[in-house]
């Protein structure tokens, strides 16, 4: 059963892919359609139904590993990622027949996955359940906290095509970039997956004996060279890279090791498409929009803002603070992940509040989009894997 949802995650992950080139194809290739436009139309639908069943298999993963450990597959960074990921398509086949807009598949459709890839660098293994996980309350929170992420990534991805639609890339700004620094950071993504991907090939390993935060001896193991090595930590394995500094105690060390690494595989993958396209990549992009009609950009947006919003309400904030009265016997305790998730809820609150009391639409309203998504992707990888905490679990 548990290769089974492998192999329904994977042949999801290529009708994704397939459901990308669709889309593309349906933006860019006017040379594909007849007179009247319509097989570029077609290509865009085909695109919708590869989403479509791309998602249905996804769910066919969840259901099989479900079955599979016994539990619902959202207890670990691999099966949680992977469940964004899916959360996000599904927020997009249920907005993208609203407004049939192409671009957003176009955008929506690799975010999704560069997000399952991302999982894929953490271990895959299904897990026992910790005490504190064991709980149903742990299926509500988790399940409702990813769709309603999910759906608001949309959000961003609409505010991006928005935003890519009416920038003046040919000067110079602090507009310009800003976009260019939101494209770093998805590359910053795909340029860790490589990395993971290189190493894993290589079996690379690098075990260290170190002080952890419990002031107690523990051993841990490096799947990349490490920049930054653990607390007092002594490398045993021969023949590796020795690290530079070491990491306070407080701070999970191989974790930081591998966001250090996101951030130096992003810059390179970033100036070498620079180099490249001798242009911004937000100006690269620019020709794929000039379709878009703004305002239809950006009350998508406020659409998946809208529905997203509340039911991350739910899941990030009332089911977790059920579930944490029953696993720690508290409602709040100012753990790292629950002050994240909190200003996660008051930044998306004040986005709604700006939108429609003080009428930020457009331009305005966008950027709030794409800050709001980095705010979620930040609480995912830098609060959940750099920063020790009561969910540090989910590291594992």
């Amino acid at each position: 059963m548990a290769q089974l949802s492998s192999n329904l995650l994977l042949i999801s992950f290529f009708l994704y892919f397939l459901a990308t080139v669709l889309f593309a194809v349906s933006v860019t290739g006017r040379r594909f359609k007849d007179k009247a436009g319509n097989e570029k139309n077609r290509l865009g639908t085909y695109g919708y139904i590869s989403s479509v069943l791309a998602f249905a298999l996804a769910i066919g993963y969840f259901i099989t590993r479900w079955i599979a450990g016994g539990h619902a597959p959202v207890s670990n960074m691999f099966e949680y990622t992977t469940f964004l990921g899916i959360m996000m398509s599904l927020g997009f086949v249920i907005i993208y027949p609203m407004y049939k807009s192409r671009v957003l598949g176009l955008f929506t459709m690799p975010v999704v996955m560069l997000i399952i890839a991302y999982a894929s660098v953490f271990p895959t293994e299904i897990q026992p359940l910790i005490p504190a996980l064991q709980s149903n309350w742990l299926k509500i929170h988790v399940i409702t906290t990813a769709l309603g992420q999910g759906i608001l990534a949309v959000g961003f991805a609409a505010g991006l095509v928005y935003l890519v639609r009416v920038t003046d890339f040919k000067q110079k700004s602090r507009k310009v970039t800003a976009l260019e620094l939101v494209f770093f950071g998805l590359l910053c993504f795909a340029g860790h997956v490589l990395l993971s991907m290189g190493f894993g090939a290589a079996n690379y390993e690098a075990d260290f004996v170190y002080v952890n935060e419990f002031a107690q001896e523990d051993e841990i193991t490096y799947q990349l060279p490490a920049l930054i090595g653990p607390n007092e930590g002594t490398l045993m394995t021969e023949n590796r890279f020795s690290p530079l500094i070491n990491a306070p105690d407080f701070i999970v060390p191989d974790d930081l090791n591998a966001v250090i690494w996101a951030f130096i595989s992003g810059t390179v993958l970033y100036w070498l498409l620079r180099l490249v396209m001798r242009k911004p990549i937000g100006g690269a992009l620019q020709p794929l929009v000039r379709g878009v009609n703004p305002q239809s950009a950006d009350e998508l947006s406020y659409r998946a803002i809208a529905i997203g919003f509340p039911i991350f309400t739910l899941g990030g904030l009332i089911f977790a603070m059920i579930w944490a009265q029953i696993a720690w016997t508290r409602f709040w305790g100012w753990d790292p992940k629950e002050v994240w998730a909190l200003i996660t809820f008051l930044f998306y609150a004040a986005y709604l509040h700006l939108r429609l009391s003080r009428g930020w639409h457009g331009e305005k309203s966008a950027w709030l989009c794409v800050i709001g998504f980095a705010i979620i992707m930040f609480n995912l990888i830098f609060v959940n894997l750099v920063i020790a905490g009561l969910h540090s679990y989910a590291g594992l």
